[in-house]
């Protein structure tokens, strides 16, 4: 027989007291209560961005089809008014912390009225969204009793609808010339050369042979405009691609090239007519850092001494080093008789072009800018193309700024060619 197995005895248990027991529960309640509602409390007080769509019957307005044109004269004043006035109301109101930005989209003239569909971006609690919705539409409710005394125009309000971002985002993308403030947080950098991811979304790389050559601007889903000296050595648009961003390497959004049309009285090696389109394969899928910029109308005046923006991956200076990020420059139109001034260009700047920069040099387009943008936002902050990088001597020389394609003199050529 086997001797018996002893177990270990096991010691003798001590409960705690219910009244232990009590508090321990209590006190392990009492804290997933307070996480609870904290978390409850968080989540309801968290601002989150809220987007809508609304619309205005602007009254007392003789038809005119030019309201329908983005950039029309007629659409940008009453555009203008609208904007400013719901701005006002807005930032006057007791939302006015919650108030991000409000745009017109666009307006449809009817008999005697024109319709202007609106587009509105406020932060708010979650669990004040509702009330927002009706704050807001109360603000623009009492837009109603304003009456315009310059145009003795009447707005009549309706309502608006939230929207989800990605619809508000499709809604701005599809506009030309817009960088949207799309949430509390974006803004632009300020100052500095380097551009920022979005910030100039209709730039684009024309590659030859897989290296940036040229600058070009998007007008469209399939037509861009640059350069006609960029195909100087070959006009095959098999040799040639463009991409966009602010890299040229990778390539972003890369596409294929289907047809490149060059002005007809563009001469090789010469500065006059130094303009072509470009024509894709396939459309481009806007997004926020991919769309087109305005063109202006072809009577649209840009002044000397007006401010506007060349942007660029072009060299940092005369046979310097390539930039591996887009950069962008503030220069300033200059007056076409100072540039053809002896010292400057001595009459070699035509009136189909424009100069821009400064006459003591420094801030300038260089090589590889060729084809670019330089363009001017609007009163209501949105860009308009003004000019195409063209030429001039070396980069950023005294009395030697650069000369640019004059977009307006050109502006029923590219609708010939585009439908743009």
């Amino acid at each position: 027989l086997y001797p018996h197995l002893a177990r270990p005895v096991a010691p003798s248990r001590t409960s705690l007291p219910l009244w232990m027991i009590a508090l321990i529960v209590f006190g392990v309640l009492a804290v997933l209560g307070v996480t609870v509602g904290l978390l409850v409390h968080f989540l309801a007080a968290e601002n989150m961005t809220c987007y809508y769509t609304g619309s205005f019957n602007v009254l007392n307005i003789p038809y005119n089809r030019n309201y329908e044109r983005e950039t029309s004269p007629e659409n940008n004043y009453l555009s203008k008014v609208l904007e400013t006035k719901m701005a006002d109301a807005f930032q006057s109101s007791s939302i006015y912390r919650q108030y991000i930005n409000s745009q017109v989209i666009t307006l449809v003239p009817k008999d005697n009225s024109v319709t202007a569909h609106i587009w509105l971006v406020f932060k708010a609690p979650r669990s004040m969204k509702e009330d927002t919705r009706r704050r807001i539409e109360s603000i623009l409710q009492q837009m109603n009793n304003f009456e315009c005394q310059a145009l003795n125009l009447l707005w009549a309000f309706s309502s608006i609808s939230e929207i989800s971002k990605v619809h508000a985002e499709r809604i701005i993308n599809n506009r030309c010339g817009r960088r949207p403030r799309m949430s509390a947080t974006y803004d632009r950098i300020k100052g500095g050369s380097t551009a920022q991811e979005g910030e100039w979304p209709w730039q684009a790389s024309l590659k030859k042979n897989g290296r940036h050559y040229c600058g070009a601007s998007l007008i469209s889903e399939r037509y861009l405009v640059t350069a006609a000296h960029c195909f100087q050595k070959t006009k095959d648009p098999r040799n040639y691609t463009v991409s966009f961003g602010t890299k040229v390497s990778p390539p972003y959004m890369q596409h294929y090239i289907q047809r490149i049309i060059i002005h007809e009285d563009y001469i090789r090696g010469e500065h006059h007519d130094d303009i072509a389109v470009i024509m894709l394969t396939e459309k481009v899928l806007f997004k926020n850092d991919v769309h087109p910029v305005c063109l202006p109308e072809a009577t649209q005046i840009f002044p000397p001494g007006e401010g506007v923006v060349v942007t660029g991956w072009g060299r940092l200076a005369y046979d310097g080093e390539y930039p591996l990020l887009l950069q962008k420059a503030p220069v300033k139109i200059i007056d076409t008789n100072t540039c053809n001034a002896e010292e400057a260009y001595g009459g070699m700047v035509k009136d189909t072009m424009l100069c821009a920069g400064y006459l003591e040099g420094s801030i300038d387009a260089c090589q590889g800018d060729s084809g670019g943008p330089l363009v001017h936002p609007n009163s209501r902050n949105i860009w308009y193309l003004v000019g195409i990088v063209s030429w001039g001597e070396k980069c950023g020389e005294i009395n030697k700024p650069g000369v640019y394609v004059r977009v307006t003199a050109y502006r029923h050529w590219i609708a010939s060619k585009t439908g743009v």
